[in-house]
């Protein structure tokens, strides 16, 4: 075989990946908020582009772009050249079916939504559930949690115990060291012999330092143990009797349920085991877990659902969905005013930028919509009826039924919730693997599954518990095929215990 070299022409289509096209790609997996963050970037670096206010919605024929065409990916961008403006932004999608639901808080997870669109309110412009201005604020005023008063830290408080019940300077500084090693629950967990060393002091003198702090509030703080941090908070109540203690220090019976066992060792019976119990459990084994504070931050959506009649409304939220558009006017003022080649070539690249990314604005809005209405159409029974109807459902199916790639539809549901009348959801929850059906019976979704045992584990009675076998029984009944192991598995998944132990529980009512 001789090796020669030769010159050879050939034709091929590839996808490029261009800088615009990555930037289309990156927009479709943000959120509302997060792309909030990434436009105030570009309206920093592009003096063409400025935001759109609330009330300029009468002014679209300002906005300089149109709907990309995609690429393989089905992504805005694989056009380079700016479309023509649409005639609004695709901020709402009404998709006809034969049985919708009602705006409004969430319902429970067995209402059924049936009945006739008129019984139900209208629809409002903004999503009522998000208060007034869907959560802009009025008037000037701050949010909620910038005028919030900040709440004493656990340590700032034992701080503050510290001086005031220890004197002197060496036991003041032994009791900050003490305080710095408490763990997230207030637990002394740390050996106090290398504490001792690195004070130059006696062992003794910290455990007498300790002594005293263990009196301090949060009753139970600086425990070395839960047992230790039981018995504290007992001694403050008077009462760790003789039989308390031995409860305490057989705390591994107790969480086995061991009645029979206890009641030998602490020498009671049944009614005074009970109530020694019942003390128990009003304390608090993680005294420091209440002083864990931070402000919540509610999940904001990015698509609302919402009836209409005759069909669902699909929108995207409004209130945090931000706008660009292009400056005509002042691309014109300073292009009068430009001379130079360089300038002009800048002006040029700016104007580009700034029309390629309101036109992947655009498209970003319709290609969320487009999975948002399809999700729904396919889930509409979850919707109406609860839980135990949600169907399996791949990103597949989405992307075969709306002519788009897989990986594009992936891109669209990361990180983005939907409100529904039935609740806040993030678009991957709808994405639920399938659990095959009885001999010709439909599959089940895996969520709707697991849901079904713990709802038959939470109306199990003392008499009747169930055991896995007995819930793979009930499921096939139900026309479900599922077998025992997965059973076991999603019932651990849920925390839930065995059936030993769920009848221990019960019976012994402990």
């Amino acid at each position: 075989m001789v090796v020669t070299q030769r010159l050879q022409f050939r034709q091929s289509q590839s996808l490029a990946m261009t800088p615009q096209l990555q930037q289309a790609i990156k927009l479709l997996q943000l959120s509302n908020l997060e792309l909030n963050d990434y436009l105030e970037s570009e309206l920093e670096q592009n003096p063409l582009l400025e935001r759109e206010g609330p009330a300029a919605g009468g002014d679209r024929d300002a906005l300089e772009a149109g709907a990309g065409t995609g690429g393989e990916d089905e992504v805005p961008g694989a056009d380079d050249e700016a479309g023509s403006p649409p005639d609004s932004p695709p901020d709402s999608h009404d998709l006809a079916t034969a049985e919708t639901l009602p705006a409004g808080d969430q319902a429970p997870l067995d209402t059924d939504f049936d009945g006739d669109g008129d019984d139900w309110p209208a629809a409002p412009t903004a999503f009522e559930r998000w208060g007034e201005g869907g959560g802009a604020y009025e008037g000037g005023r701050e949010p909620l949690d910038q005028r919030l008063s900040r709440e004493p830290s656990l340590r700032d408080r034992l701080l503050e115990q510290l001086q005031m019940d220890l004197d002197g300077p060496t036991d003041r500084i032994i009791g900050v060291h003490l305080i710095d090693q408490l763990d997230e629950a207030g637990y002394l967990t740390a050996d106090l012999d290398p504490l001792a060393d690195l004070l130059g002091c006696e062992r003794a003198r910290i455990e007498s330092a300790l002594a005293r702090m263990q009196r301090f509030e949060p009753t139970g703080i600086f425990a070395r143990d839960l047992r230790e941090c039981l018995a504290l908070q007992l001694t403050e109540r008077d009462r760790l009797d003789p039989a308390m203690a031995t409860l305490l220090d057989n705390l591994d019976l107790l969480a086995r349920r061991d009645k029979a066992q206890l009641k030998r060792l602490c020498g009671v019976d049944d009614e005074d085991l009970s109530d020694m119990v019942a003390e128990i459990k009003a304390l608090n084994p993680k005294p420091a877990a209440a002083f864990d504070y931070r402000v919540a931050e509610p999940v904001v959506p990015d698509i609302l659902v919402r009836r209409r009649a005759g069909g669902w409304f699909i929108e995207l939220n409004s209130e945090t969905l931000p706008r660009v558009l292009v400056n005509r006017d002042y691309y014109a003022q300073v292009s009068a005013e430009v001379r130079g080649k360089a300038e002009r070539a800048y002006l040029a690249d700016r104007l580009q930028s700034a029309n390629w990314l309101v036109k992947a604005m655009h498209q970003r809005a319709t290609t969320i919509l487009k999975v948002a209405e399809e999700i729904v159409r396919q889930q509409e029974d979850f919707l109406r009826k609860g839980l135990q109807y949600l169907r399996p459902l791949t990103l597949q199916q989405i992307a075969d039924a709306i002519d788009m790639h897989e990986s594009t539809v992936s891109r669209v549901t990361t990180n983005k919730y939907m409100s529904t009348p039935r609740g806040m959801y993030e678009l991957k929850y709808f994405f639920t693997s399938s659990i095959a059906g009885v001999g010709d019976a439909a599959a089940h979704s895996a969520e709707a599954v697991r849901q079904r045992i713990k709802d038959l584990i939470d109306a199990e009675t003392a008499d009747g518990v169930l055991s896995d076998d007995s819930i793979v029984e009930r499921l096939r009944a139900d026309g479900i095929d599922i077998a025992r192991r997965t059973v076991a598995k999603y019932r651990e998944a849920m925390r839930i215990p065995s059936s030993v132990q769920r009848r221990r529980d019960k019976t012994l009512s402990l």
